[in-house]
């Protein structure tokens, strides 16, 4: 049952999960405490038998056929059985997985799923045997009320009915014996397990005397005294010996009210009480601390207690039914005692398997508190839970348990909480039943247990019928205790530490999300669903904080990869240098909260590394279509790391192994040349560029304000506003403008215009895209006729010299002079002094090489002083005006 589920020779030895059976322990502390010594028979069947007989086979099964009749009776213990016996393949399959450390259902899930599982299922495991070591007593309890209490309700006429009969001094019985328990588990689980052979063996003689009376025994009547209102009723029950008669009356089903609660019953509640016979199949793996050959003897052994358990209730259930008229079994719960050969026998299994069953209980629950503080699951809150002993006994832990198997005693009577016990273990089991569908669906190559008479199926018909009974036992008490399993998931998933037993989610996940790439076929994509997918350059993240953040926001839940190069040949060094950093690259994704992954290289060159990065970089459809670099520049990088939130204050800070930010005369990593360059190979790869300008001062604390600027002031001869490049940086600006952070933002976008021109139509032509883009945006006219003129003055010089026209050189940028450039800069500032961020043209480089150089001296000057500035370039057309 419950309690029986934790064996009292267990040491939690929570560290191992190899695939590997581990050997016997040689002379040291791991033999000194007599590991690995049982053997199948006294390891698991003996426990197993002793959970799942108890109060159930001696109390009650005359209660569950009397109520339900032969029919239901039989097909509730096929429904209990298929359930545990679907609960029992996935055990088996686990337990033969690997080396089964002690822990029972808390150490499978926890490992098997993760801490959140783990933990919240321990603590549903914790009541289930807490709960359970109070059944026992309760049943204990009423056990010795009906031979020594004061006639209220049951046999009259004995003359050792001297116990005075009511709530409190029920209570007061109850608190004693669970007293008793604690002192034994106090002193040492030790105790009992040298018992636990000889109380087998009396349950065992006891089954076999039942068993007899029931052809030695002639046919008895049964005097019984039933309470009615303020006073009793006396009735008759009889044992009819074997008749034909008597079989035809217990057939079919009598609900009738239960005469220790006084509620009507029915097939939910009666099951219940039933299932709780059937609980306890976990005693066996629950010794695997103590096995000497787990994985050999938890499946043969854990089965063959199932079986034998089976053909006994179901013998048993069939005997009653020939023999017992119903009123017998209905009405006296303790019958077996008055029609056996020697009444005694009855009263001694009773008493030795409740007790036994009650104090094992009481063990597993402590055993498996002290295993949740000792892996510090919940904390500071089950920290002194950790204490044991010079024995090992946590005494700590059986104290605390002791204190909530008292509360529950306050309930009163078995049938009341049987039905909270079987929802808990139902819980239990199929939690256990979903660990071991995780680790067949993950299909994780670990995953290879020996026992293999299990399926995906099994596992699921056993949540299924564990769901399905748990809401028909009580609707109310199995949505109560989801919740409260969910509540505890979600508060452990938010609040416990990691931990390194590994996580089937990852597994699942992995499994998933390579399904799902496959799928992603990038021959269907299309431009209604395009989304930015960012790789971004960087160097150090020290000074590049502000637009790791930005470019988070920018993403629009596409992929997000943080690419780094790291300059140096592999040849000449003795590891991958790159496997030390990932650690703090991915601390550092963590703090800052951004959702991206990061990407490290090694190379000979920083264009190298990055054309690497831009090849490899993502599977599938999912690989970045847009490079983000940040400004080549003479501003010297500041170290924003250690001032930013989410590090300030931080002990952390000592892990990163960031190498601190180039100083103001350190030489650089990377030329000019090389550096446009990069921006040239990423378009040739058919790549979206940005590059990113004083992000150093990026601040969005105040009132966002983005402002576009979608005319290639490079080429100012050219007043389109419509080019792939252009609606390429208007959607870039409307994405940002969408993400949570931003979307308060004002979109301001400034058409350059001069004096005479049709401004009006070119206004209602960009009124126009805008509305069918759906994008808002407030349309700025800027006046630029003295900027321009500087453009056409240098243009009809290079006209008369037809020579240096020709150069080839991209929308005639050579024609573009400084004081053309500082003048647009100029005009830039007046129109938007200081926006949050601003995003500008970015032309594609000069195919001639030679003129990398005036093309970066070109951005340099046009981009000055401005502030955060984004300067886009798009390769591909990224808006749709379709449905």
């Amino acid at each position: 049952m419950a309690g029986s589920e934790r064996s009292p020779l267990l040491t939690y030895r929570l560290c191992s999960s190899t695939s590997v059976e581990e050997p016997e322990p040689g002379p040291g502390p791991g033999a000194a405490r007599g590991s690995r010594k049982l053997r199948t028979f006294l390891g698991v069947v003996v426990p197993t038998l002793l959970s799942m007989f108890s109060v159930v086979l001696f109390l009650r099964l005359g209660f569950v056929v009397g109520q339900a009749g032969l029919y239901e009776a039989l097909g509730m213990f096929v429904v209990a059985y298929v359930i545990i016996g679907m609960t029992v393949l996935s055990v088996c399959a686990i337990s033969t997985n690997g080396a089964l450390d002690a822990g029972g259902a808390y150490y499978m899930i926890s490992r098997a799923l993760g801490p959140e599982f783990g933990g919240s299922i321990g603590i549903m495991f914790f009541l289930a045997n807490v709960c359970g070591s109070a059944l026992y007593i309760l049943g204990l309890v009423e056990a010795i009320i009906d031979i020594f209490g004061v006639p209220l309700g049951h046999t009259m006429g004995s003359s050792f009915q001297v116990l005075p009969r009511s709530y409190w001094y029920e209570l007061l019985y109850g608190t004693a014996l669970l007293l008793i328990c604690l002192l034994v588990c106090l002193v040492g689980a030790s105790i009992y397990a040298k018992a636990t052979f000889l109380i087998f063996l009396i349950v065992m003689l006891v089954l076999v005397t039942v068993f007899v009376s029931f052809f030695a025994v002639g046919p008895t009547v049964v005097p019984l005294l039933l309470p009615q209102g303020n006073g009793s009723l006396a009735v008759n029950g009889s044992f009819t010996g074997f008749r034909l008669a008597t079989l035809r009356g217990n057939l079919a089903a009598a609900y009738s009210v239960d005469y220790t609660t006084g509620r009507l019953m029915s097939f939910s509640t009666v099951f219940a009480v039933m299932f709780n016979g059937c609980t306890g199949i976990m005693a066996g793996s629950n010794m695997s601390g103590d096995l000497k050959r787990p994985s050999y003897s938890i499946p043969r052994g854990t089965i063959t207690a199932v079986l034998f358990t089976y053909v006994i209730y179901n013998l048993l259930a069939v005997t009653l039914c020939c023999t017992c008229d119903r009123t017998l079994l209905q009405k006296d719960y303790g019958f077996l005692r008055d029609i056996n050969i020697w009444p005694p026998f009855v009263i001694i299994g009773i008493y030795s398997s409740t007790l036994s069953a009650s104090m094992s209980n009481l063990i597993g629950a402590s055993r498996i508190l002290y295993a949740l503080a000792k892996d510090d699951i919940f904390g500071r809150a089950l920290a002194p839970a950790k204490k044991t002993s010079r024995g090992g006994n946590p005494w700590v832990a059986v104290i605390l348990s002791w204190v909530v198997v008292q509360l529950v005693l306050f309930s009163g009577k078995l049938n009341t909480i049987a039905a909270i016990v079987t929802i808990f273990f139902l819980l239990v089991y199929a939690t256990i039943d979903l660990a071991c569908l995780a680790l067949e669906w993950a299909s994780a190559p670990n995953f290879r247990p020996t026992f293999q008479y299990f399926t995906w199926h099994t596992c699921v018909l056993g949540i299924l019928g564990c769901g399905v009974m748990m809401f028909l036992i009580s609707p109310i008490y199995a949505s109560a205790s989801m919740a409260f399993m969910l509540l505890l998931l979600l508060a452990l998933h938010y609040l416990s530490p990691s931990s390194s037993w590994g996580y089937i989610s990852q597994a699942l996940i992995f499994h998933q999300v390579r399904k799902y790439l496959l799928m992603l076929d990038v021959r269907k994509e299309h431009v209604k669903f395009w989304r930015p997918q960012m790789l971004l350059m960087v160097q150090n993240p020290r000074s590049s904080i502000q637009l790791i953040s930005f470019i988070n926001d920018l993403k629009k839940s596409g992929l997000y990869v943080l690419g780094h190069v790291e300059l140096a040949e592999l040849d000449s060094l003795p590891s991958d240098p790159l496997q030390t950093h990932a650690n703090s690259w991915l601390l550092l994704v963590d703090r800052l909260n951004v959702k991206a992954f990061v990407n490290l290289t090694l190379a000979n060159s920083v264009r190298h590394g990055v054309q690497q990065l831009l090849f490899i970089s993502g599977l599938g459809g999912m690989r970045p279509n847009t490079i983000v670099l940040g400004f080549y520049d003479g501003a010297v990088p500041q170290d924003r790391l250690a001032q930013h939130p989410a590090f300030e204050g931080s002990e952390e800070m000592a892990l990163l192994s960031f190498p601190p930010v180039r100083g103001a005369t350190a030489p650089r990593r990377l030329s000019p040349q090389e550096y446009v360059a990069v921006v040239a190979d990423a378009v040739k790869m058919l790549r979206n560029v940005m590059l990113a300008r004083s992000f150093e001062h990026f601040d969005k604390a105040r009132a966002p304000t983005i402002d576009v600027w979608p005319l290639n002031l490079l080429r100012p001869d050219s007043a389109r506003y419509a080019d792939t490049c252009s609606l390429f940086l208007l959607q870039m600006a409307c994405v940002l403008s969408m993400a949570r952070s931003w979307r308060h933002a004002q979109l301001h976008l400034f058409l350059c215009v001069e004096t005479g021109a049709r401004t009006r139509g070119q206004e209602d032509k960009l009124r126009q895209l805008l509305k069918e883009l759906r994008i808002q945006a407030a349309i700025h006219m800027v006046p630029w006729d003295t900027v321009v003129a500087l453009h056409w003055q240098k243009q009809q010089e290079q006209r008369a010299r037809p020579v240096e026209a020709a150069m080839n050189f991209p929308g005639n940028a050579t024609c573009i002079t400084d004081e053309y450039l500082k003048a647009a800069n100029k005009l830039i500032l007046e129109q938007s002094p200081s926006p949050t961020i601003r995003f500008l043209y970015l032309p594609r480089p000069p195919a001639d090489t030679s003129l990398y150089s005036s093309y970066l001296h070109q951005l340099e000057l046009l981009t000055r002083d401005l502030g955060p500035t984004l300067l886009v370039h798009g390769v591909s057309a990224v808006t749709s005006t379709e449905l």
